[in-house]
C-alpha cells in the first residue's frame, strides 16, 4: 500500500464507522444493550483508524485542493465545512459519552447520544462524500 492509496482507505474507515453506527442505533432500539455497546466501540475504533489514516496522508501531502471549477464546487465547499468544523469539535463529544456509557450512567450518555450520534453520522457520510468528490468525480 502506498501514501495514494490513503484516502480510499479513509473513506472506507468512514463507511465502516456509518455501517457500526447504524446498526449500533438499530440495536439500542431493540434494548439490546450488549450488541449495541460492541457495535458502537467498533464504530469507535473504525473513527480512530480514520482519524489516523488522514493525518499520516495530510502530514505526507498537505491540503488537496479541489481541482473542479464548475457548479459542483460550492456544492463540494458546502459539504467540506461543516464536515470538518464538526469532525474537529466531535472527538471530545464521543469521548464523554462513551464514558457514560462505560461508567453505566446511561442517562447521561442518552441525552448526549441524541445530539451525538447524527452529527457523528453526518460527519461519517460526508467524508465518503467529501472523497468521492476529490477523487473520484
Amino acid at each position: 500500500m502506498s501514501l495514494s492509496d490513503l484516502p480510499f482507505v479513509n473513506a472506507i474507515f468512514n463507511a465502516i464507522c456509518t455501517i457500526f453506527l447504524t446498526l449500533g442505533f438499530i440495536q439500542i432500539k431493540k434494548k439490546n444493550r450488549e450488541v449495541h455497546k460492541k457495535l458502537m466501540l467498533s464504530a469507535l475504533v473504525a473513527s480512530t483508524l480514520f482519524l489516523i489514516s488522514y493525518l499520516i496522508y495530510h502530514y505526507n501531502t498537505g491540503s488537496v485542493p479541489y481541482p473542479h471549477h464548475d457548479w459542483a464546487r460550492p456544492l463540494y465547499f458546502a459539504i467540506l465545512i461543516p464536515h470538518i468544523l464538526l469532525a474537529g469539535i466531535m472527538g471530545p463529544f464521543i469521548l464523554v459519552l462513551v464514558w457514560f456509557a462505560l461508567k453505566e450512567n446511561f442517562e447521561k450518555h442518552k441525552r448526549l447520544a441524541r445530539w451525538t450520534w447524527p452529527v457523528w453520522m453526518f460527519v461519517s457520510i460526508s467524508g465518503i462524500v467529501v472523497y468521492l468528490m476529490l477523487y473520484v468525480l
